[in-house]
């Protein structure tokens, strides 16, 4: 009753000028930016200015029972069972080397095409994507699989290198995406529907690649030669051995989508299927070995812990944010100080989170302004569903601008010595400005996110 009580009056307490709730919000805004950027881990910067925070406020009675409560919402939220789930599956796939017989697939399939091993590499990234969740993963598979392999065959290092930054960005979007399982918590919305919302922007990003590709190549041929006819001259029964052993993680993907797309299993049972799946598939193809499977414990349990650890201190942070009616203020500084209209406030965000994104990751950028972000983007009247995916699209793009993006940074340190940064800054620009062109399709034309889910919970 006593929270309640301050967060009514914290609410009512509206005027032109800054009240003491407001300054407070302010300062435990900056105090946790300022930990963040001396490097204190993210779960701990958020959680230490939160539970400051609210034993000052409310003393040691509220300030415990914030906590509690964060942390038993937590443990009741019934989807986040998925994220442990969908983790395993990527790692297994990964380090039984399954994904390994994706790229050769590609690599035998499309090297008769200009540009057809980039084109392939996507690809791969899509369906990495759909297998894992997590954009570092992409990445991590595209310079280790596929840079060295394009790098051999003549492919311009500038353009491959671009490809796979670019690529790796639709591990957030092409579910089951784990950061949207994050957003979903966070922003109390269906984790189903927010999967279906990124289906289509992703496939979309992806398909502009591929035609960027395609047509950079027939423009200039030297930047992505086909491949030599001894080299693809190959016979047709290992082309279709390749072929099936690259089809099993789609196989893999359409045996864990498709009951829960049509309604016979929930999000849950899904995910527990998708892991099984992969684990039987590894065992039948004889690569479930001891490591592999400790490997993939080891880096599912680090992921999961580090995940809810980051969303415990989100949830404890927001509701100290809501206790004080930071969400109020800041909507009356838009829209009544400013004066400014939903879109051009919407905008404002987007470009926040590219500037944030030059210095933290996609996580880190959703616990610290999700608090502020959400309810004011609820209260503008815009569909959270939508936001959502507005939200992923603008943090790979932030991921990808200079001079501090995070996917420059581990794109260097995976790469071989021969490209360097320069290369690496010079080759993400053509992948950055179709980006901010899906970005703007999404936001002009909401249905690319909205009417999958909107069909298929409608039926």
């Amino acid at each position: 009753m006593h929270f309640r009580a301050v967060q009514g009056r914290a609410a009512s307490e509206r005027s032109h000028h800054l009240m003491p709730y407001e300054l407070i919000a302010t300062l435990m805004f900056s105090t946790m930016m300022l930990m963040l950027l001396t490097g204190q881990r993210v779960f701990g910067a958020i959680g230490f200015v939160a539970v400051v925070a609210a034993l000052l406020l409310w003393g040691d009675r509220g300030g415990y029972d914030l906590g509690f409560s964060a942390a038993m919402k937590l443990m009741k939220w019934y989807p986040l069972l998925t994220l442990p789930m969908f983790i395993f599956m990527g790692y297994v796939l990964s380090e039984s080397k399954i994904a390994d017989d994706l790229y050769r697939m590609f690599h035998v399939w499309m090297g008769g095409v200009r540009g057809g091993l980039a084109i392939g590499t996507i690809g791969l990234m899509v369906l990495i994507s759909a297998m894992n969740g997590l954009s570092v993963a992409g990445m991590a598979i595209g310079a280790t699989i596929a840079l060295p392999e394009l790098l051999k065959r003549g492919y311009d290092k500038r353009m491959v290198t671009g490809v796979i930054q670019a690529g790796s960005s639709l591990g957030i979007l092409v579910p089951p995406s784990v950061v949207l399982v994050l957003y979903a918590m966070i922003a109390r919305q269906p984790v189903g529907q927010l999967w279906l919302a990124g289906v289509i922007p992703g496939l979309m990003m992806a398909a502009l690649f591929i035609l960027y590709i395609a047509l950079r190549c027939r423009i200039n041929p030297t930047l992505g030669p086909a491949l030599a006819a001894e080299e693809r001259d190959i016979p047709r029964a290992e082309k279709m051995r390749l072929l099936r052993a690259g089809l099993l993680p789609l196989t893999i993907f359409a045996v864990m989508m498709v009951p829960f797309v049509n309604g016979w299993t929930s999000l849950v049972e899904s995910s527990a299927i998708g892991a099984l799946a992969a684990f039987l598939a590894a065992v039948f193809k004889g690569r479930m070995t001891r490591e592999v499977f400790e490997n993939s414990v080891r880096n599912t349990l680090g992921i999961t812990c580090m995940f809810m650890w980051i969303i415990l201190a989100a949830l404890a942070f927001g509701a100290v944010f809501d206790g004080l009616g930071a969400v109020k203020a800041i909507e009356s500084l838009f829209t009544e100080r400013l004066n400014l209209n939903p879109w051009m406030i919407l905008i404002l965000m987007q470009l926040s989170f590219i500037l944030m994104g030059t210095f933290l990751d996609d996580t880190a950028m959703l616990v610290i302004v999700a608090p502020l972000y959400v309810p004011l983007v609820g209260a503008l009247g815009f569909d959270l569903i939508w936001y959502g995916i507005l939200y992923t699209i603008t943090t790979q793009i932030a991921y990808m601008t200079p001079p501090f993006g995070y996917n420059l940074f581990l794109m260097r340190a995976m790469a071989p010595p021969e490209i360097s940064l320069r290369d690496i800054y010079a080759s993400i620009t053509p992948f950055v400005l179709i980006m901010a062109g899906a970005l703007a399709l999404v936001m002009l034309f909401p249905g690319l996110a909205l009417w999958l889910p909107e069909y298929v919970y409608g039926n």
